[in-house]
């Protein structure tokens, strides 16, 4: 899964063009960094904004009092948002150039709503994280790129914006861009880019700006469009979570019996042997289903109805795996842990874990490391992690769970912890395996 049960809508579904040609990225960065506004820009002069909305936002800026478009209420769509002049809820935004099909991910700067940027990056190619010229680096940001970081975002553009307050000088965006570039590259990430530009005036956004003149590098969309994407899906060890099982209808043979979910590794085809996870008995694949007819083969990330051989004691939280990629029952699990609760994380608390579409109970059996976001130091005498702080956990299972390292598969490789008495996600819980090094 991308972590489940986080904050935030579900990102809409892509119209139906190739997968390559799709970019999702996701913004971040401090309040009031212009995150909003940003991507207002970026959808307003790339022309991706329909007429009747555009003039319904310039309604809406009207009543606000502004003299110009406030390109940032085109995101900040909740009412408390609008009056607030944040962003509280996680905003999906979809628009297209004639070289690429993108889907925004605009997530809160509050330190409060760090839960809902877990859950824009989850699912993200690309990390736009953006730093006010005027205050540079800040905790947050630092947060935030960490985050991505965890995540296994491959791809990190540092967006130096608000430069007009600074005058456009380059002094200012080197000392911001050596600082983010040299903080990112302690993280492992791999491909790191600094833009400065302006979301306000436009600097840098869509077109190159001539008020930058010393700044030889693409604007934003340029490099968006540009930035060499390699699949995060793995297509080699074949998973299939079942999330609920299809029984025969008037619509269907009433003997018709097929488990529904989605495929998040490796290419299942009828006639395939198959292993039911948890009780480990082998069969095949007779068909793989869809509403639109059935498929030759599937692949991440279909959701599809996949119909066996076999009559199996298997339902939700079961998965069908390869039988020459089992993965490893875990009873126990040493995992790196985003910690999203009011009450600390410490050793004997006790939660529900979800991997996937399988539920069971944990108890934190020892808090290992606490990193400090400002130096990147571990911290082993830590013994709790506290609101948005980041550790490494041990978690003992009251039953296995069957995941991946997450570096190998984002979506088996994921989890998030549950408090049993509000039912609210308190953690998010990325599985990783014997030498691994931090933060991936």
């Amino acid at each position: 899964m991308a972590i489940l049960g986080l904050a935030g809508a579900s990102p809409p579904s892509h119209p139906p063009h190739s997968v390559s040609e799709l970019l999702r990225f996701s913004t971040a960065g401090s309040v009031d960094d212009g995150k909003s506004t940003l991507i207002g820009r970026l959808l307003h002069d790339s022309r991706a904004i329909p007429e009747d909305q555009l003039a319904a936002l310039e309604r809406a800026s009207r009543r606000r009092g502004c003299d110009r478009i406030d390109l940032a209420l085109l995101t900040d769509g909740l009412r408390a948002e609008r009056e607030q002049g944040i962003t509280i809820d996680v905003a999906y935004r979809y628009f297209a150039t004639p070289r690429r099909r993108f889907i925004i991910a605009d997530v809160p700067g509050h330190l409060q709503y760090t839960r809902n940027m877990v859950t824009g990056c989850s699912t993200a190619d690309l990390t736009v994280v953006l730093i006010d010229a005027r205050q540079g680096v800040a905790e947050q940001t630092r947060r935030h790129a960490i985050i991505a970081a965890l995540l296994g975002v491959p791809h990190l553009v540092g967006c130096v914006n608000k430069m007009d307050l600074v005058d456009y000088d380059e002094d200012v965006f080197t000392a911001i861009r050596d600082e983010f570039g040299d903080f990112a590259g302690r993280l492992g990430v791999a491909d790191v880019a600094c833009i400065p530009v302006s979301a306000l005036h436009g600097d840098n956004v869509v077109h190159r700006s001539v008020a930058t003149p010393w700044y030889e590098g693409p604007a934003l969309l340029e490099h968006l469009e540009a930035v060499e994407l390699e699949s995060t899906r793995d297509l080699v060890r074949r998973r299939f979570p079942v999330q609920w099982i299809i029984r025969g209808s008037p619509a269907l043979d009433p003997r018709y019996r097929a488990y529904a979910g989605r495929v998040e590794g490796g290419i299942f085809r009828p006639g395939d042997e198959v292993v039911a996870l948890p009780c480990g008995i082998r069969t095949r694949i007779r068909s793989i289903d869809t509403y639109d007819g059935a498929l030759g083969e599937a692949f991440p990330p279909l959701s599809v109805a996949i119909r066996l051989d076999d009559e199996l004691d298997l339902g939700r939280g079961g998965m069908l795996v390869g039988p020459d990629d089992v993965p490893e029952p875990r009873h126990e699990l040493d995992a790196l842990v985003c910690w999203l609760g009011q009450a600390p994380i410490a050793s004997g608390a006790r939660y529900l874990l979800q991997h996937t579409t399988r539920t069971v109970r944990a108890v934190v059996t020892e808090i290992v490391q606490r990193l400090d976001i400002n130096t990147l130091v571990l911290d082993p005498s830590a013994s709790a992690l506290g609101l948005n702080e980041v550790g490494r956990v041990r978690l003992r299972l009251a039953e296995p769970i069957f995941p991946d390292a997450y570096r190998i598969n984002r979506a088996t490789g994921a989890a998030i912890l549950i408090d049993e008495t509000t039912n609210a996600t308190v953690g998010a819980v990325l599985v990783t395996a014997e030498g691994d090094g931090w933060p991936r």
